[in-house]
């Protein structure tokens, strides 16, 4: 049985993922997000909630304790959090890591001007892509509701290509990434709709 922890988990991403995790496998989750009373527990026989910031390093660790895969989907102080995620896996000898930027961030979206805004997404890529972990990348398009799940995936040093994916595209690639341990390792993907 996979043991996943979610960072971010009160993301529309990470909503969506808990219940594809849930409605597509055995794992057990355990939820981590900062103020857990916005969320209700889906299934408490096989998710455990944790409040805290991922900033807090001792809270972080403890909750990566026995699990097998960290997928992060965070807002904010991205090369910190990053920073933090990574320490806390070396420290639990943890090694699996599905971490969601942006895309845009290497400037391979044609046509478009590289903005400033994506820095800490590329920061943060930068930090993990340093490390050893065995992590996954995600630079998804912009989200959408749509209940198709079709994507076709770019590698780093590719023309990004799209503009669009669904979320429920996004959580299906995130399950197949969690539950099959060498898909994907050091890499990181561009995702969008074919």
């Amino acid at each position: 049985m996979t043991r996943v922890l979610i960072l971010g988990a009160n993301g529309q991403l990470a909503r969506n993922t808990t219940k594809f995790l849930l409605d597509r496998t055995t794992a057990h989750l355990t939820l981590y997000l900062r103020r857990s009373n916005r969320l209700r527990n889906p299934a408490p026989a096989r998710v455990t909630m944790v409040d805290a910031d991922v900033l807090d390093r001792a809270a972080l660790q403890a909750a990566m304790q026995g699990q097998d895969v960290v997928y992060a989907n965070l807002v904010g102080e991205m090369a910190a959090q990053a920073e933090a995620i990574v320490d806390a896996m070396n420290a639990a000898g943890l090694r699996r890591l599905i971490f969601i930027t942006s895309m845009g961030i290497y400037r391979e979206v044609p046509g478009d001007t590289y903005s400033r805004m994506l820095d800490p997404y590329r920061h943060a890529a930068e930090v993990i892509e340093a490390s050893d972990l065995d992590y996954t990348l995600l630079r998804p398009g912009w989200f959408t509701r749509d209940e198709a799940i079709e994507y076709r995936l770019t590698q780093k040093g590719e023309p990004f290509r799209g503009r669009d994916v669904s979320m429920n595209s996004l959580s299906d690639l995130i399950v197949k990434l969690a539950t099959t341990p060498a898909m994907g390792v050091r890499c990181s993907l561009g995702v969008s709709r074919v």
